[in-house]
């Protein structure tokens, strides 16, 4: 043993040497680690480079020491050594640190508790690390910093507990929510700071702060916008702009701070030549004709985006699922110009392999699968999955649909997971409501969407209001047999008060549909309704007191002509076709794409009533970054057939939330001129446009503005003289279901009409 310690004791003293006299140094037969309670011992062997079988190395020994150490999970190593058969045995003998077994917070007021522990990666059962505790010490500081904490102060505090346990406390003491005082612009010379402003979402502290939560400092945000001023200098032609991190200095009081930003511009560039490189799958004519960079034009960044996007896109929708397209920029400070060539890492063809489903908890695979346009096997197309996310996303059975790609580079084919989250489709409400129209209004509804997981649609439905009273039951598959075929039908029965005539009606209907190609449908419906018009007690009574009045026109003055022609009971019996061209990437809350339907009835193929009634729709959606414009125009026409009258119910009554906002039910179109009482028309004419815009993207609330003009007319007297307004809304996907909320403003208010319209619907959007 003595002899053990005294050649330790020389290695150490003289460690240059070691290698010199590694012939007669002991051999390491054995190698033990001491003191492990929760650690594996293999972590820790694993770690050591000091082997059995080899001579005992000092270099070695101190450097496993300093490794063990590394790993975090000890606060002491050291090692010893004693005789083991006819060698020496390491002894590696180390102390734990001990385990955190709780995580607490205190002094937080601002923040709870549960959103500190999802910003931290310290948990009850972690090892008391101190690097790590302070590491996460300083996440939860710059947590408060963005949220406007800027003065927000994180002490850890620990508490033993035991020789092996300890508590740990984050003591948080928030501060004051410090206001950004001024942003300021600095070295900005070609582009006004206004519209640099206009690019961020950091501004200064107002009176409305306190409902937008503006005005105080995020550096998530910063950054952001950051990028934001960055991107707008690129897409000026500013090619070497350099926006510099932003200065920020708070007053003496702490309570305001004052952010700088400074840039240095640099010149602006024009593009000398567009050129691409490493093509053959498509040749350089094709591969331009998808360019909008001209020679001559001023650099910018996000058309050079838009062109990588559309030769990607070319490539991809082609089997090419791995392109990659690098630009490459080449300035001439002496001249201004900047070379652009778009160099194509093409890669290889691609196939689909293997489509998984996952997530479905409910949903049947094959209502999914169905959705998607690609096959296994199939050229893989990134349209098509595109496509697929949308259709899937359509049926409105999930709150997230994820398709993603997993290529197999060996067999040169790309799987497909499909991951969704199932979201509530059953609902059953009781509430009621109240609308100029209607009077108060109790509603009980319960709507299944997709029933049995097969995507069948169903719904009973029941309104009882003071003027007006509905019962209904629907039922839809649109996939009637498993195949691309749907069917629909239904019964109901409903009532509803008007001015000077009461309206009930029983009615039901079945039709089919077909799906033609990708965004063409066809549906033909067929309807029976039984209806009748009695008139109101009042006009009644009117009519009678006219038998004794000798005035030939007492009667018209008591009741339209109109009317009083279709008092009575009729019977309808219908047929509808119709045919949609729908390319809209959300059906619920659409930003792209647009919804052309035509629909005509022809009535007459049994009972009473005849008549023929046709309907063009047509809306577009543009999407302007994170805000879409809309565009709508409705023309409508109807007419009765066979010497037999338009029935009133079939008449257009333009005015109300669905066709012109501002007005009320009808008052945009024909009157009677004796009564004043408003008849529909024969004809209708209405445009419709929106701008929308977000305003919390997190709850999926929108805002939006809107300009309105639209009439109905008959026999087209008149025809193109319209009715305009324009006013503002809410639009939020609720948990429920979509719900609007909008204000209109008639521009031309007649004597007898309001001068706006507050008006609010539950169910499907505009």
């Amino acid at each position: 043993m003595r002899k053990v310690a005294l050649l330790v004791l020389f290695l150490f003293l003289f460690p240059r040497l070691d290698t010199v006299l590694a012939l007669e140094l002991p051999l390491v037969n054995a190698i033990e680690i001491q003191g492990l309670k929760r650690i594996e011992e293999g972590a820790v062997i694993s770690k050591i480079s000091q082997k059995t079988g080899e001579p005992v190395s000092r270099d070695k020994t101190s450097e496993d020491i300093k490794t063990i150490f590394r790993m975090g999970y000890f606060e002491d190593v050291r090692v010893e050594m004693e005789v083991f058969e006819g060698g020496v045995k390491l002894i590696y003998v180390v102390k734990e640190k001990p385990t955190i077994t709780r995580v607490e917070f205190q002094g937080n007021r601002e923040i709870e508790d549960s959103e500190l522990k999802e910003k931290t990666t310290i948990t009850p059962g972690s090892i008391a690390d101190t690097v790590l505790i302070q590491d996460n010490a300083l996440k939860i500081k710059a947590f408060y910093e963005e949220k406007g904490y800027w003065l927000a102060n994180i002490t850890p505090v620990i508490k033993k507990l035991s020789d092996e346990e300890v508590s740990l406390t984050y003591q948080i003491n928030e501060g004051p929510k410090i206001k950004i005082r001024d942003v300021i612009i600095e070295g900005n010379k070609k582009i006004s700071s206004r519209k640099i402003k206009k690019v961020m979402k950091t501004r200064k502290w107002w009176l409305f702060s306190f409902f937008t939560s503006s005005g105080y400092y995020e550096s998530r945000e910063m950054k952001k916008d950051i990028m934001n001023i960055s991107d707008l200098y690129f897409n000026h032609g500013f090619v070497k702009a350099i926006v510099a991190e932003p200065e920020i200095a708070l007053d003496k009081e702490k309570k305001r701070m004052t952010i700088t930003i400074r840039i240095d511009e640099g010149e602006q560039y024009r593009i000398s030549s567009v050129g691409v490189r490493g093509n053959s799958v498509f040749d350089d004519e094709t591969l331009r004709k998808k360019l909008t960079l001209s020679p001559g034009d001023l650099f910018r960044k996000n058309l050079l985006e838009e062109d990588i996007r559309a030769i990607s896109s070319l490539y991809s929708e082609d089997g090419y699922a791995l392109v990659s397209v690098t630009p490459d920029l080449t300035t001439d400070d002496q001249n201004g110009t900047v070379k652009v060539i778009l160099n194509i890492e093409e890669g290889d063809r691609y196939r689909i392999g293997r489509i998984e489903v996952s997530g479905n908890t409910r949903t049947k695979d094959k209502v999914i699968r169905r959705e998607i346009r690609l096959d296994e096997g199939d050229i893989y197309d990134s349209s098509k999955l595109k496509r697929s996310y949308e259709r899937i996303n359509n049926l409105n059975f999930f709150d997230t649909v994820e398709m993603v790609p997993k290529p197999e580079y060996d067999e040169k084919v790309v799987n497909l997971d499909v991951k969704v989250k199932e979201r509530p489709t059953g609902f059953l409400s009781v509430g009621g409501g109240y609308s100029s129209v209607d009077k108060f209004v109790a509603t009980i509804d319960f709507t299944q969407g997709n029933l049995f997981g097969k995507g069948q649609y169903l719904k009973l439905k029941g309104e009882f209001g003071s003027k007006s009273s509905l019962y209904e039951v629907s039922f839809r598959d649109p996939w009637l047999f498993d195949k691309p075929v749907s069917f629909s039908t239904g019964i109901y029965k409903t009532s509803r008060e008007y001015i000077n005539y009461d309206k009930e009606a029983f009615g039901c209907y079945a039709g089919v549909g077909k799906s033609l190609a990708e965004y063409w449908s066809a549906n033909l419906s067929y309807k029976f309704e039984k209806a009748t018009i009695s008139l109101d007690a009042s006009v009644d009574d009117c009519i009678e007191e006219c038998v004794t009045d000798p005035d030939p026109e007492c009667e018209a003055r008591c009741i339209s002509k109109l009317i009083a022609e279709q008092e009575g009971t009729n019977t309808t019996s219908s047929i509808s076709p119709s045919i949609t061209r729908d390319t809209r990437d959300n059906y619920l809350d659409p930003s792209n794409g647009s919804r052309n339907s035509l629909n005509i009835t022809c009535a007459g193929l049994g009972g009473t009533n005849a008549f023929i009634k046709g309907l063009i729709d047509s809306a577009w959606y543009f999407p302007l970054g994170k805000t879409t414009f809309m565009v709508r125009g409705r023309f409508g026409y109807a007419s009765g057939l066979f010497n037999e009258k338009l029935p009133l119910y079939e008449r257009f009554y333009v005015g109300g939330m669905y066709s012109v906002r501002g007005l009320g039910y009808g008052e945009a179109g024909p009157r009677d001129e004796e009564t004043d009482e408003i008849l529909g028309g024969t004809e209708e004419l209405i445009f419709n446009t929106e701008y929308i815009f977000p305003l919390i993207e997190g709850a999926r609330l929108k805002g939006l503005v809107f300009f309105d003009a639209g009439n109905s007319y008959e026999k087209f007297h008149n025809f193109g003289n319209l009715r305009y307004t324009t006013g503002a809304g809410i639009r939020w996907i609720s948990p429920i279901g979509p719900i609007r909320i909008e204000w209109g403003y008639n521009l031309d208010s007649k004597p007898d009409e309001s001068p706006s319209k507050f008006e609010f619907a539950f169910g499907s959007f505009f």
